[in-house]
């Protein structure tokens, strides 16, 4: 569960910036439907490849990383009877 962990704290950073609350452990539903929202956005084509900025590679090490907080996250879910839903682009 580290890289989900890390994925939460990550965008929790990002949260601040915006003046959002943090996600803490342990999820609520809410929180698991706000990580997939982000994780279907992460994924999109365009987020995942940067606009063509990165290069196959490095995207490929992205999708890795989402790939893996996602099925982390499908345990977390399965493990605390929240519902889990694939994010579309896996």
């Amino acid at each position: 569960m580290r890289t989900l962990q890390k994925f939460i704290r990550d965008n929790n950073g990002w949260m601040a910036i915006f003046g959002k609350p943090a996600v803490n452990f342990p999820l609520d539903q809410a929180d698991v439907d706000d990580i997939l929202r982000t994780l279907d956005a992460n994924l999109s084509p365009e987020n995942l490849h940067c606009d063509g900025e990165i290069s196959p590679a490095e995207a490929q090490h992205k999708y890795q990383f989402y790939a893996t907080v996602a099925r982390e996250l499908e345990q977390y879910c399965t493990q605390n009877n929240l519902n889990y839903t694939e994010p579309m682009e896996l």
